[in-house]
This record gives C-alpha cells, sequence and structure tokens, in this order.
C-alpha cells in the first residue's frame, strides 16, 4: 500500500487553482480597500460608502471567502469531494461578479477588456471543476484492496 501509484493533478486544474489563488488575493485586497475607502472619506467628512459597522462586517466575510479559497488550494491535493464543492460555489460567485462587472462596463460605454477575459476565464473554471476532469480528480476512492495471491 505504501507503493500506491499517486495520481497526478491534470494541469489544467493546476491553472484553476491558481486562478482561485488570484481570486483569493483580490478578494483581501477587496476587503482591504472598502475599509481604507470608508476611513479616507471618514477623514474627510465625505459620505461614507457604507456605515462602518457595515464595513467591517462586509471586509469579514470577504477575508473569510478569501480564507476558504486558499484552504481549497492548499488542501486540492488531498483530492476531498468538498474541497470540489467548494471550489464550484467559489468559481460560480466569481463568474457572476466578473460577468456583471463586464456587463456593468458595457453599460457605461467604456467595454473592459479586462473584465470580459476573467469572466471567460472563470466560467470556463466552472466548467472544468464540474465537468468530467473535476469529478474524475476529485473523487475520493477506497483503497483497492491486493488481490490474494494463488499460491497462498
Amino acid at each position: 500500500m505504501a507503493n500506491a501509484p499517486k495520481t497526478r493533478m491534470p494541469r489544467i486544474l493546476i491553472c484553476v487553482l491558481a486562478l482561485v489563488a488570484l481570486h483569493a488575493l483580490g478578494s483581501a485586497f477587496g476587503g482591504w480597500a472598502i475599509l481604507e475607502e470608508n476611513r479616507s472619506k471618514q477623514e474627510h467628512g465625505q459620505d461614507l460608502l457604507m456605515p462602518m459597522g457595515m464595513a467591517w462586517f462586509m471586509a469579514l466575510i470577504i477575508w473569510g471567502l478569501a480564507a476558504l479559497q486558499v484552504a481549497c488550494v492548499v488542501l486540492a491535493r488531498k483530492r476531498r469531494a468538498w474541497v470540489r464543492v467548494v471550489l464550484i460555489v467559489c468559481l460560480s460567485l466569481a463568474s457572476v461578479g466578473t460577468t456583471f462587472a463586464f456587463i456593468g462596463s458595457l453599460t457605461t460605454g467604456a467595454p473592459s477588456l479586462a473584465a470580459f477575459l476573467l469572466a471567460c476565464f472563470d466560467i470556463a473554471a466552472v466548467w472544468t471543476v464540474s465537468g468530467e476532469t473535476g469529478r474524475a480528480y476529485f473523487s475520493v476512492r477506497a483503497p483497492a484492496h491486493p488481490a490474494p495471491h494463488p499460491g497462498v
């Protein structure tokens, strides 16, 4: 059992995990940006984006999501089924957000190529993780019992 062959992670899943790690980094920065923008507006006597308690709540939720994404990236090698489910949910949320960002940029008259490409990558990542590649890699199979030796 110690010499059981290891299944290599498909390269496309490595790319998906890199995308999730980038989303986690962006989320962590986004939570910090909400607080900093609120503090800046408060220092200059302007109206806040949202009440400070709500800003902290939003930042904590965003940081929690980022921590969950990082945990999924770290634990992906263990091939847990729940990691796949969390990746699907996180990537679905990200793809909806980036799609809305692109649609918002279209409505303002300044289409964002970056938002469009990121939305396409997110949708492709959801497709990959929820499709056959993700199912084959993240399925948890019981270890195979060795067949009894015919001479014993």
